[in-house]
C-alpha cells in the first residue's frame, strides 16, 4: 500500500529505492555518508529495530520522524555507534564503523543527544573547547589551531559574545546553540542531533532549526530526530518515516507526506495542504472535536475523513 512512499527519492523529483543501501547515490551521483545495513538493535532481549536498511545522503538535512517508541532515537544512537547492533552493520564514509577507532569516529561524526547537561559553572568557551578532545593526544596538545577552530565554531553558531558565560545561565535556545557549537568544534561536517528543539518554545525552536539550515547551506550533512511534523517537512530535504522499528517511507517531504501515510505511521487523521510560505506540504491534524457541527461556522468546508 505504501510502496510508492518507500521509493520516493531524496532529491526533488528523484526516485531512489531505500533498500539499495550499498553505494546509494543521490541525484548528483554521490554515495551515502552514513548507512545502516540490515541492522537489528534491542534492549534487554526486546528488539527495537529489526533488519533495518537506511542511507543518509550527503549535504542534505535528513529528519527521522515517527510515533513515540518507534525507534527513532535508537536508530540515531546506532548510526553514531553509541549502540552496537546485534546483527548487521553501520557504514561511515565507506568503512564499517565498528572497526574504526572511537577517536576517528568522533573526527568524522558529531552527536548531540537529547537534553545534554554541562557540568555546573562550566563556561561556554570551555564546553565548546571540549569538542577538540578527539584531536588531542600525548603528542599533540592544545594549539593555536585548536583555538581558531573553537572561535570559528562559536562564530558560526552566533554565540561568540557568550563565551565567558556559564552554560547553566543561558536560555534553552542559547544552550542548544552552544552544544551545536561544541559538535562543530570536533571538526566534522556530519552532525546527528537528537530532538534538538525539545523543551524549547516555538521561537527558540525556529532559531535552532534556522541555525541547522545555515550549517546545511555551508556543506554539512545533518540528521535530526524531530517530533513536530510541520517543522520536519519545512526544514528537511529527506524524511525517514519509522513505524515499529522499521522504515515505512523515505524521500523528499513533498513525495512522502500524504494523509494515507500519516494515518499509517501515526494513526493520525489529517489534511495535507500546500505550505503558504514554502514549497512543502503542511499537515493539518483533524480531531473529533474539529468536525463537531457546533464548532464549525457556516462557511466551513466539510473535511471528508477516512
Amino acid at each position: 500500500m505504501i510502496e510508492k512512499h518507500v521509493r520516493a527519492g531524496w532529491e526533488r523529483g528523484g526516485t531512489v529505492a531505500v533498500e539499495h543501501v550499498t553505494g546509494i547515490a543521490s541525484g548528483g551521483g554521490e554515495t551515502a555518508r552514513l548507512a545502516a545495513r540490515g541492522v537489528t538493535v534491542g534492549y534487554g532481549g526486546r528488539v527495537v529495530i529489526d533488519d533495518l536498511d537506511v542511507a543518509i545522503p550527503p549535504r542534505v538535512i535528513t529528519t527521522i520522524i515517527g510515533s513515540n517508541g518507534c525507534g527513532k532515537s535508537t536508530l540515531l544512537r546506532t548510526l553514531s555507534r553509541l549502540l552496537k547492533p546485534t546483527r548487521g552493520s553501520v557504514v561511515l564514509d565507506g568503512d564499517d564503523i565498528a572497526r574504526l577507532r572511537t577517536r576517528d569516529v568522533a573526527r568524522k561524526l558529531g552527536l548531540l543527544p537529547q537534553a545534554p547537561v554541562a557540568p555546573e559553572g562550566l563556561t561556554v568557551a570551555d564546553l565548546v573547547a571540549r569538542g577538540r578532545h578527539p584531536h588531542q593526544s600525548w603528542l599533540r596538545q592544545w594549539s593555536s589551531d585548536d583555538a581558531a577552530v573553537v572561535e570559528r565554531a562559536l562564530a558560526m553558531t552566533g554565540v561568540s559574545d557568550l563565551a565567558d558565560r556559564p552554560v547553566d545561565a543561558l536560555s534553552g535556545g542559547q544552550r542548544q546553540r552552544v552544544w551545536i557549537s561544541m559538535t562543530l568544534a570536533q571538526g566534522t561536517d556530519l552532525l546527528l542531533l537528537d530532538e534538538p528543539t525539545t523543551y524549547l518554545d516555538l521561537a527558540h525552536a525556529i532559531d535552532v532549526l534556522d541555525l541547522v539550515d545555515d550549517l546545511h547551506e555551508s556543506g554539512c550533512t545533518v540528521v535530526l530526530v524531530l517530533h513536530d511534523l510541520n517543522l520536519a517537512t519545512r526544514y528537511s530535504d529527506n524524511l525517514v518515516v519509522m513505524k515499529a522499528g522499521s522504515i515505512l517511507a523515505q524521500g523528499h517531504p513533498r513525495e512522502v507526506i500524504t494523509a494515507e501515510l500519516l494515518h499509517e505511521a501515526f494513526g493520525l487523521r489529517a489534511k495535507v495542504i500546500d505550505d503558504p510560505v514554502g514549497d512543502r506540504p503542511l499537515i493539518v491534524p483533524i480531531g473529533r472535536a474539529h468536525v463537531r457541527p457546533d464548532r464549525m461556522d457556516k462557511d466551513t468546508v466539510q473535511v471528508r475523513l477516512g
